[in-house]
């Protein structure tokens, strides 16, 4: 890549003079002819390789020039030019950073030469940045993706806990992470330089185990020919991991606990000679280890040294508005060796976010890895996930009861927010009730006719469809809380289709993006609702989010106004709204003023 170089002179026969000089070599030139001008074009080219400046300028000299570049961005040279040969200056510059010094008229192959240094200097100085910046991206809070509530806690404690000496005890189930964040809280502390050392507890029986973590001498056992430091030793100074901590033995628990207190080291058959330990502890398990404790199976006095500071892995089923994030990083992760990149589709997204992860991250992480193998255009197709992934049907029907924020009932029972037996009965449309307890609306007079039809996301519009998301609704549900859950679960799948961008989710929705951010910043840092979780598979996936919710509200105060014989009263009591909000409502929608004069 071109090298980009600023010569910043107040004479503008200099700049042409270097400018051209410099362009010969094949350099790309911008020119400045003042320190501000310069420091603004600085400021604006992040590419910026190499500075060469006048140091007495109209505007002020290019020793202070000098000191805003070091200042802002150090790893660029700065090489300094000027007419007087004064040692003093020449030294003052060096000693605030400058690369070189050099006197007008300089020969110019002096000055290519000092210019190439200068540049090789900047190559490595970036090169070097990159590396520690992916270095610690790769262990640092950005590995852990996510920005929902329970992500955001957790790493507001990892930072907390990281410049710590302390153990840290992390808990959570099967392929949470619990790895990832031991090694996030070491290269974000003091220790980051020194030895990061794992070791998995229930991979090794008890005998093996003790000899790997505390090492042995020679003689210590049949074939030891010589001796072997234990990880504890291979940590020191460092961080030493032990992974599924649970699974280790009574006596093995003994060893550990003695080298915790004692913060000394006796290897197996040291024969008395201890080492001195400086080692970090962070331990994880999947078990409850109160539980262990109280089934005498983990001893209660190492349970408490190890668990100073309790980090909770949260599942990923409490975390699904991470999902689109996680599924673009693990399509950057496995895609890289693609010409092009596949994307996910929107209806494999719908199936991922409908599905609650069982495996949690880890799971995530296999399935899109499966998608990029199986898919064979540039989208990952439903087709191309698990068949219990295809199935989500199956996941909702599973939940034994729902509670909406509003106390609702159970779904299926036929105490709604209208009463409990219809009080229309034997009135053609409005004699059966729905499973939510709200009247149905899909028989012809004098018909027998089935319950509600399964909801079906893509195929449901208009009174079809207000009539199917309220058969949803769980009994006692306000008027409020049911437009709310129904906002939401829109909202939530926007953004589920717009792969976590709030620009796209808002056009899906026929929102100004300032309006969407709005309403979704509601949301992201909560769980879904259950009520709004119960109203998602039949939530649109698009559409103007304003007139969806108005044609929503309109049709349950209508059914309520209905129910309670025309009553607004009544019709505000069922739908929990305060009586005087009721003719407000009622003059909103012109299509209920029949029942103002009721």
């Amino acid at each position: 890549m071109t090298a980009t170089i600023l010569v910043v002179d107040d004479e503008p026969n200099y700049r042409l003079i270097l400018g051209q000089l410099l362009q010969s070599e094949g350099y790309n030139v911008i020119e400045a002819g003042s320190g501000r001008e310069a420091l603004d074009l600085f400021r604006e080219s992040p590419e910026m390789d190499l500075v060469m400046t006048d140091i007495t300028m109209p505007d002020g000299d290019g020793m202070e020039l000098l000191s805003k570049i070091k200042l802002e961005r150090n790893e660029v040279p700065v090489v300094m030019l000027t007419a007087h040969n004064d040692t003093r200056l020449a030294v003052e510059a060096i000693k605030k950073g400058a690369f070189d010094y050099l006197t007008k008229p300089y020969h110019n192959d002096d000055l290519l030469r000092c210019a190439a240094k200068a540049l090789e200097l900047s190559s490595l100085a970036r090169q070097n940045k990159v590396l520690k910046a992916e270095l610690s991206q790769r262990h640092s809070f950005g590995n852990l993706i996510g920005k929902s509530k329970p992500m955001t806690e957790l790493y507001q404690l990892v930072e907390k806990v990281a410049p710590t000496t302390a153990n840290v005890l992390i808990t959570g189930e099967s392929g949470t992470g619990k790895e990832v964040v031991a090694k996030a809280i070491h290269h974000n502390s003091p220790r980051a330089e020194k030895p990061f050392v794992a070791v998995n507890c229930s991979a090794l029986s008890e005998s093996l185990l003790v000899s790997e973590l505390f090492g042995y001498e020679k003689g210590a056992y049949t074939g030891a020919g010589q001796g072997r430091a234990g990880r504890f030793e291979l940590a020191n100074h460092g961080t030493l991991f032990l992974d599924e901590i649970g699974e280790m033995g009574s006596s093995t628990q003994v060893t550990l606990l003695r080298v915790l207190q004692e913060r000394t080291l006796e290897r197996v058959g040291g024969g008395g000679n201890l080492i001195q330990l400086n080692v970090r502890l962070i331990t994880a398990t999947n078990r409850d280890l109160k539980a262990e404790v109280e089934a005498k199976r983990f001893r209660e006095d190492l349970f408490f040294r190890l668990n100073v500071v309790h980090i909770k892995m949260p599942p990923l089923r409490d975390r699904m508005d991470d999902v689109p994030l996680l599924v673009e990083h693990f399509l950057d992760k496995f895609g890289r060796e693609r010409a092009v990149r596949p994307t996910v589709n929107s209806e494999t997204m719908r199936l991922l976010y409908a599905y609650k992860w069982p495996g949690n991250v880890r799971e995530l992480e296999n399935v899109i890895e499966r998608g990029l193998v199986l898919c064979t255009g540039s989208e990952i197709l439903p087709s191309d996930l698990p068949e219990e992934i295809r199935k989500p049907a199956a996941v909702w029907a599973s939940r034994p009861s729902v509670t909406g924020s509003a106390g609702a009932a159970p779904m299926g029972e036929t105490a709604g927010p209208f009463g409990g037996e219809s009080s229309l009965e034997g009135q053609g449309n409005f004699s059966e009730k729905s499973p939510a307890g709200l009247p149905a609306w899909d028989k012809a007079p004098g018909q027998a006719g089935p319950g509600p039809k399964a909801p079906d996301a893509n195929n449901l519009s208009g009174a079809d469809f207000n009539s199917r998301v309220i058969a949803l609704l769980p009994g006692k549900v306000s008027l409020t809380d049911a437009v709310s859950a129904l906002e939401e679960a829109m909202i939530r799948k926007a953004m589920v289709l717009g792969n976590g961008v709030q620009s796209r989710a808002a056009d899906l929705l026929g929102l100004r993006r300032n309006v969407f951010k709005y309403k979704w910043d509601k949301y992201v840092d909560l769980p879904p609702t259950d009520l709004s979780e119960i109203l998602a598979p039949v939530a649109p996936e698009g559409g103007d989010l304003v007139s969806i919710l108005a044609e929503f509200e309109e049709e349950l105060l209508r059914k309520a106004l209905i129910e309670a014989k025309g009553v607004p009263n009544r019709a505000a009591d069922l739908l929990g709204l305060k009586r005087n909000v009721m003719p407000y409502k009622l003059k909103k929608y012109p299509g209920l003023t029949a029942f103002e004069s009721e």
